[in-house]
């Protein structure tokens, strides 16, 4: 049998799809290159990539129907907070409509299981931290409103026939593979530690978006979790989908709690140089405050991060960005 990743020439789809092959699995990446990166291709090998849409029906028909496919491991999606302000219909055509476009294939091709890449973003401004899975769900931008979406549906898909679930829902991905082949590029880039490492590298500054939140030092309060640790999530859902473990929706971070201004001073140890930093007001859809409880999931799949400390995640992107200063080739 063989997994479907999704999404698989991205940031974190193509660190779980070489966490997959390194188990022994059959991969096929389906990617359309908006966002993801043809170089990856070289860094994994042994996976077959198909270039599509996870919107197009034709494209899944085809390729659901020429592979042995038991799993879907769904990473393709927009994931920009600030631009599914300015562009929210867009984020619910790909991530909410495209979506459903591949579950409906999945769904004529019996393919029982299926993991979704959730956030945190679902979660909106926390009424209390940490937060669990029974905290209320109430988004405060169109992109936490898309996931939120594909999780209200998936219970009452799986009821029509639908594929047995599982929903990670991921607070701040961020962090690099180990050996500095697979990384974060975005473009643009939006998020904080590729953001003030590319400061640091090449001497730009780097825009500190809010100050005067309701937090220890003013600025928003994260939980980051290690782009690896999170891949490895990723194989314990599988393993438990293909086990007989219940549909469910799990947290995932570390439950460590960092302000953007520790951040900023860990990465000015890491990498030895000044950052300059530049203060800008809030951007709107950023919630204060996002730290996970993730005990349910490493109660009941038995997850444990083992790159916890943000300034190891801070370290693997850093030996990431100075091997691939450019990007990806």
């Amino acid at each position: 049998m063989a997994v479907l990743v999704t999404g698989g020439a991205g940031y974190i789809g193509s660190v779980a799809a070489r966490a997959l092959l390194a188990a022994g699995e059959r991969v096929c990446v389906l990617d359309d290159y908006s966002t993801g990166h043809r170089p990856v291709a070289a860094v994994l090998p042994d996976a077959e990539f198909v270039e599509g849409d996870c919107g197009d029906p034709a494209c899944l028909r085809d390729l659901l129907a020429h592979r042995s496919v038991d799993a879907v491991m769904h990473f393709a999606a927009r994931t920009l907070v600030s631009e599914s302000m300015e562009r929210p219909l867009d984020y619910v055509k790909c991530n909410l409509t495209g979506t459903l476009t591949l579950l409906d294939e999945m769904m004529r091709a019996r393919v029982p299981y299926f993991i979704f890449s959730s956030s945190a973003a679902t979660f909106g401004v926390a009424e209390r931290v940490p937060i669990d899975e029974t905290h209320p769900q109430r988004p405060i931008n169109p992109y936490g409103w898309s996931k939120r979406a594909v999780e209200e549906l998936l219970p009452y898909l799986q009821r029509l026939g639908g594929p047995t679930y599982i929903g990670l829902r991921y607070f701040n991905a961020a962090g690099a593979s180990s050996d500095a082949r697979l990384g974060e590029v975005h473009d643009p880039e939006t998020h904080l530690i590729p953001n003030l490492l590319r400061a640091a590298l090449d001497g730009s500054s780097f825009s500190l978006f809010g100050t005067d939140y309701p937090t220890r030092d003013g600025t928003c309060e994260r939980d980051f979790i290690h782009v690896e640790d999170l891949a490895a999530a990723h194989l314990d859902a599988l393993r438990a989908l293909r086990t007989s473990a219940a549909s469910g929706f799990y947290n995932l971070g570390n439950g460590d709690t960092y302000s953007i201004r520790e951040v900023i001073a860990i990465a000015r140890e890491v990498t030895g140089r000044p950052i300059d930093v530049r203060e800008r007001p809030r951007r709107p859809g950023d919630p204060p405050v996002l730290v996970a409880s993730s005990e349910r999931i490493r109660n009941e799949l038995d997850w444990q991060p083992a790159r916890q400390h943000v300034r190891t995640i801070i370290e693997d992107a850093w030996r990431f960005m100075r091997s691939h200063p450019r990007g990806y080739d």
